[in-house]
């Protein structure tokens, strides 16, 4: 049984999800920020491990929760995509220095690119490069979570790239309006319209609404 859970967390309330392998009592964090106590509240209720944190991209508040879950987790391995990679340790593209005005620096231990695979606690994410909010924003696709709780739905952590009847923005240092919209078109919406689309702010939607209904794409 995998149980899916969420919460909004870190300086500016991103939404961090995580999935939990009952049976094995593993988990694996979906962007990691604000505080390790509430980040792990449900890895602790589940007396689990994580091990592993998938990062959506590089922006502060996906991954400046990071730290604080290593040290309680050395072990968990830290997966970005690899264009993304490089802005996680710089402060100045990463957003931690004009947001914060407190650098905030990461390592991977782990880039992916498009169409590569990551299997973690019994589950199989497919990574999907969406450039525009970032240059290698990295969205994780689930075919299916079997027995998960609210259906057997593909499911996508897609963080700031397509949100609710919106999409991220473009406007910040390698951002690409245009790409943004030509990749989420070609790349998303391509996915089985009753996809759970899990956001990184703002709340759950699915392909099917967002190609009838987002203001972007009408």
């Amino acid at each position: 049984m995998y149980i899916i859970s969420g919460v909004a967390s870190g300086p500016i309330g991103t939404n961090c999800y995580t999935i939990i392998n009952e049976n094995t009592k593993e988990a694996v964090l979906i962007d990691a920020s604000g505080s390790a106590d509430t980040l792990l509240r449900e890895v602790r209720k589940a007396e689990a491990k994580v091990v592993a944190i998938l990062l959506t991209h590089a922006h502060f508040d996906h991954m400046d929760g990071v730290k604080g879950i290593k040290e309680i987790f050395p072990e968990a391995e830290v997966i970005i995509g690899k264009n993304d990679a490089p802005l996680l340790r710089d402060p100045a593209y990463n957003l931690s220095l004009s947001f914060m005005g407190i650098p905030v620096s990461e390592e991977a231990d782990r880039t992916v690119s498009d169409g590569e695979i990551v299997d973690v606690i019994g589950l199989t994410f497919k990574c999907i490069e969406v450039p525009g909010h970032t240059v290698g924003g990295m969205c994780y696709y689930l075919e299916k979570v079997p027995e998960d709780a609210s259906g057997e739905s593909p499911v996508l952590f897609d963080g700031d790239t397509l949100f609710h009847g919106s999409v991220g923005r473009s406007d910040f240092p390698t951002g690409d309006a245009e790409a943004l919209l030509t990749n989420i078109r070609e790349k998303l919406f391509v996915l089985p319209e009753k996809t759970r689309v899990y956001p990184g702010h703002d709340s759950a939607t699915t392909i099917g609404w967002e190609k009838k209904n987002n203001y972007y794409f009408i």
